[in-house]
């Protein structure tokens, strides 16, 4: 029961909204700065006074009005797994690749330690990530208002970009939901980071989980750098999800981390 809602509980965290397909809030295309392209509304708005919702309104209209830019990607997923010892229980290197406006598949290159995680872990978040692209998942984890109210919290520093931090709160209880922070780009209006943990238990056998989302921008775009989450089960101990992603290959654009090379045509 408890191996059970481990496997369950880990593919949660990584559904909070997390998981989700290219197009959505999350995985969001941003235009790069260019003077004289942006729309008025992305002026810098760190001198004036906004609220929670009108922060969350841009964050809506950016990603709606960019997404279209994502043609087609293609990036390495490292999926793995760590109990309390740091000790690593299983490891899965796939090929995920994207193309608009449903399309997601993945392709394994290599798989080492437990098959019961591979299997009932590793696996199932694949599988929920295709299924979320082709709209076929019912889940709404979006970030969107129907799901979250956002409260401003203050201004800071992350990542060297200038954020807005918002708190977020799910408008019910459900363990595809999450409560937690949110780091929001105060010019390119693309979330930065995010911390958390699930708006309600998935498992009596869980004592808490918490997770971190953080993002990277390569090329135009804002895209997922690396997931964290750490489980803390009820005599079972501490274990740490992590999915690492490298190697994007966006619109035809080779990027490894920042770096960026043309592919050959």
């Amino acid at each position: 029961m408890k191996r059970k809602s481990l496997g369950r509980c880990l593919i949660l965290v990584s559904v909070l909204g997390l998981v989700s397909s290219a197009s959505s809030w999350l995985d969001q295309p941003m235009k790069a700065s260019t003077t004289g392209s942006e729309p008025a509304s992305a002026s810098d708005p760190s001198a004036t006074n906004i609220t929670g919702d009108a922060i969350f309104a841009k964050l809506v209209e950016f990603n709606r009005l960019r997404e279209s830019r994502l043609k087609q990607y293609s990036v390495q997923s490292t999926y793995r797994v760590k109990n309390d010892k740091g000790e690593m229980r299983a490891e899965t290197q796939a090929l995920l690749r994207y193309r608009a406006p449903d399309t997601k598949e993945f392709k394994i290159i290599s798989e080492r330690g437990s098959g019961l995680i591979r299997s009932r872990v590793f696996k199932p978040l694949m599988d929920v990530e295709v299924e979320t692209a082709a709209e076929r998942n019912r889940i709404d984890s979006s970030i969107t208002p129907n799901n979250y109210t956002l409260s401003l919290l203050g201004e800071e520093e992350m990542g060297g970009s200038h954020c807005f931090v918002v708190q977020a709160t799910p408008k019910r209880a459900d363990t595809y939901l999450f409560e937690g922070k949110i780091w929001i780009h105060s010019v390119e209006f693309a979330i930065v980071q995010i911390e958390g943990q699930p708006a309600k238990s998935p498992s009596v056998w869980i004592k808490r989980v918490d997770f971190v989302r953080r993002y990277q921008k390569i090329g135009e775009f804002w895209l997922p750098l690396k997931n964290e989450s750490i489980t803390r089960v009820r005599f079972f101990g501490k274990n740490t999800l992590t999915t690492d992603y490298d190697n994007y290959e966006i619109n035809q654009v080779a990027i490894a981390g920042i770096k960026e090379s043309r592919t050959a045509r």
